[in-house]
């Protein structure tokens, strides 16, 4: 099956729509190891068939057939290397900020640290980075929630564009929206050498995020966890919390973040 993408086609060095896959980030790794000339820096492959999936902390990432965009996007940057990686789910996560707040107006659309895209308060779209083997390049995946009811979303905090009442609308209508931010705020990050602070990355990640200025608790990969207020984000991208017992500030550069109730 073919799909137009002309609009989306212009802010991407190569596109290719899959009719149904397991997953957009694991086809596109292994197409970018294989075939390095191939997919080049801002190559991008697509579904709204996923049916394995996965998504941080390997949780399961499905999109049923028709109801959901998956998109991965290759970078194989040149002027910054995987030392400023830690700050391109973050500008993914803006690009898709952008996209969803274009398209739903009205609605407080915000940033979740590290990787969720909420829409008042509930979840429409999250991201997954995976490092290529060489540590040359990085898989960005997202996945938007389009057209599902309540019922047919995988968790109850969560919502779909066709709940807030964006309808009959072609998948390249979403996706150009997501891949120009995306674009635009991948160049001036490569412009300015991979620094957040002088491309302004560091700032507008800030000021979209709703997990800054909360009271949140973070549930560790090990199993742990604490609580504290967040309170920015350094130099690298990582989550910023002061706690009040010991009376520190810890840099959180994975976990799961709840917002708690002030």
């Amino acid at each position: 099956m073919a799909m137009e993408l002309k609009l989306s086609s212009e802010f991407a060095s190569r596109i290719e729509y899959l009719p149904e896959t397991g997953s957009t980030n694991t086809d596109l790794l292994a197409f970018a190891v294989s075939k390095p000339e191939l997919w080049t820096d801002f190559s991008v492959l697509l579904t709204d068939n996923q049916n394995a999936g996965r998504g941080r902390l390997d949780r399961a990432w499905v999109t049923q057939p028709g109801a959901g965009l998956a998109v991965s996007v290759l970078l194989r940057p040149k002027a910054f290397g995987i030392e400023a990686f830690g700050w391109l789910p973050l500008l993914a996560g803006l690009a898709m900020k952008n996209a969803v707040s274009s398209l739903i107006e009205d609605q407080e659309v915000s940033l979740k640290w590290p990787n969720d895209v909420l829409v008042n308060g509930e979840k429409i779209s999250g991201l997954l980075a995976e490092v290529l083997p060489n540590g040359q390049g990085v898989v960005i995946g997202a996945g938007l929630n389009l057209k599902q009811s309540k019922e047919e979303l995988p968790i109850e905090n969560a919502t779909s564009l066709g709940l807030h009442g964006v309808t009959n609308f072609e998948l390249d209508d979403v996706l150009v929206r997501y891949l120009a931010s995306f674009r635009r705020l991948y160049e001036e990050f490569s412009d300015a050498s991979g620094d957040a602070e002088e491309s302004g990355l560091h700032l507008s990640v800030q000021e979209a995020s709703s997990t800054i200025g909360s009271t949140v608790k973070v549930l560790l990969p090990d199993g742990s966890d604490f609580a504290g207020k967040a309170v920015g984000l350094d130099g690298t991208g990582r989550l910023l919390v002061a706690m009040s017992d010991p009376v520190e500030i810890r840099a959180v550069a994975a976990g799961d973040i709840q917002h708690l109730r002030q």
